[in-house]
């Protein structure tokens, strides 16, 4: 009884006791780094509006550190901004800008350091090595922020956000840009990128390496280098995502390489050199999918097996599957593909016959890459349509053999 009674006093005596310090040019409290050393676990420190280039500013305590007006942090192309050493840290409404530069020890924006809990949201990052890098952090969350950097060439720039040896991590609602890759996970396990926009980085939108068992939603991936990356990594689910006009000569909306066990539902895959691209892919289900307008809606090599193919729409692709091999380990059903020209005779939605996906022209190119400059010529139409005839080169068991007769309401 005795210890109930007091519970409720002692949350009180500690709200009570917690305290907001200001910060500003017109405050009694005139730097950062001042508050943060009279701060005690607990206090919330505001910063008015303002340029305050204080060099590697620190939290090292447990404080909410908020900024009024968007008050500018400038590194002044020197150090690292701010350092997060405390756990449940929050940082919100600031503008972060002009990093050090180093190929060593990855000056930041904003960085986490081996903690847990931390937020960061609602923040402004402009022209740093990295934006933000959380390192070895558990059940952070990096939200709402905007994050981007003008360099040309990806040795002279970091990535927007970078998440190493973390789990359980919520990346929500940024928007990157300009960075090498717009978000990195490496070895990051159970944590949701969700309604990200990733658009103009030099290398890739979202790069995944040796990140098991985490998701990506509604994001958007554009005009980036390539769009994703996912990468000797298992159990990732992959759903309503957009991949966009991702151009380039190995450009592809979305990699996949040596990655098993995963779930790539209710994308769009639109105006890509390849929608995917898939290596040493092992089961993998493939459902919903909107292929439309890209070179190849997909590359599938030699080395994928047991990948289901389903229930998606390839239209208006210059090519709707390419391959490298002749054995066919993987399964297609039911999609619908614009360029079926069978019958449904019986009326049951479903073509009375069977449809090759892949083309003559798209394994002679797969091989021969010039033989592009016959493109739409009459002879290459002619071969297609021998092919279609009489089958020679084409795998006999890459077929779909229920395709579907109307584009799949998706």
């Amino acid at each position: 009884m005795k210890l109930h009674f007091c519970l409720p006093f002692l949350l009180f005596f500690n709200c009570f006791w917690a305290q907001t310090i200001e910060v500003g040019a017109n405050k009694p409290i005139k730097t950062i780094k001042e508050a943060i050393a009279l701060a005690k676990s607990g206090d919330t420190i505001t910063v008015y509006k303002g340029v305050y280039q204080e060099g590697n500013i620190i939290v090292d305590k447990k404080i909410i550190l908020q900024g009024k007006n968007f008050p500018i942090l400038d590194g002044q192309s020197k150090v690292e901004v701010l350092s997060i050493k405390a756990d449940s840290v929050v940082v919100s409404g600031f503008k972060v800008i002009n990093s050090g530069y180093a190929s060593l020890n990855d000056p930041c924006g904003i960085k986490i350091y081996n903690k847990t809990g931390v937020v960061i949201k609602d923040n402004v990052l402009e022209n740093n090595f990295f934006g933000i890098y959380v390192q070895k952090g558990t059940n952070c969350i990096i939200k709402n922020n905007t994050i981007s950097a003008h360099q040309k060439e990806e040795q002279r720039i970091g990535n927007g956000i970078h998440c190493w040896k973390s789990e359980n991590l919520q990346i929500t609602a940024n928007k990157i840009s300009g960075h090498r890759d717009g978000i990195y996970f490496e070895f990051v396990s159970n944590s949701v990128i969700w309604r990200n926009i990733s658009t103009a980085n030099i290398r890739y939108g979202l790069h995944f390496m040796f990140s098991n068992d985490d998701a990506y939603i509604s994001n958007v991936f554009k005009n980036n280098g390539a769009g994703v990356a996912v990468m000797f990594t298992k159990n990732v689910k992959m759903f309503n995502n957009y991949f966009e006009e991702n151009w380039g000569d190995a450009a592809y909306g979305l990699l996949l390489k040596e990655i098993s066990d995963s779930y790539i539902i209710g994308n769009k895959f639109i105006r890509n050199t390849s929608g995917i691209y898939m290596e040493g892919t092992s089961r993998v289900q493939l459902e919903k999918n909107i292929f439309k307008d890209n070179g190849w809606g997909m590359k599938i090599q030699a080395s994928c097996m047991d990948n289901q193919i389903a229930f998606n729409n390839f239209l208006a692709n210059t090519f709707d599957i390419s391959t490298n091999g002749s054995l066919v380990l993987n399964h297609f059903n039911n999609n619908y593909w614009d360029k079926y020209e069978g019958y449904d005779l019986n009326r049951d939605g479903i073509g009375d016959v069977p449809f090759h996906p892949l083309s003559l022209f798209a394994v002679i190119t797969e091989n021969n890459p010039s033989a592009m400059l016959l493109f739409r010529s009459f002879m290459i139409t002619l071969l297609d349509k021998s092919e279609k005839i009489l089958p020679s080169i084409t795998p006999d068991n890459f077929v779909d053999e229920t395709p579907e007769m109307k584009s799949l309401q998706l």
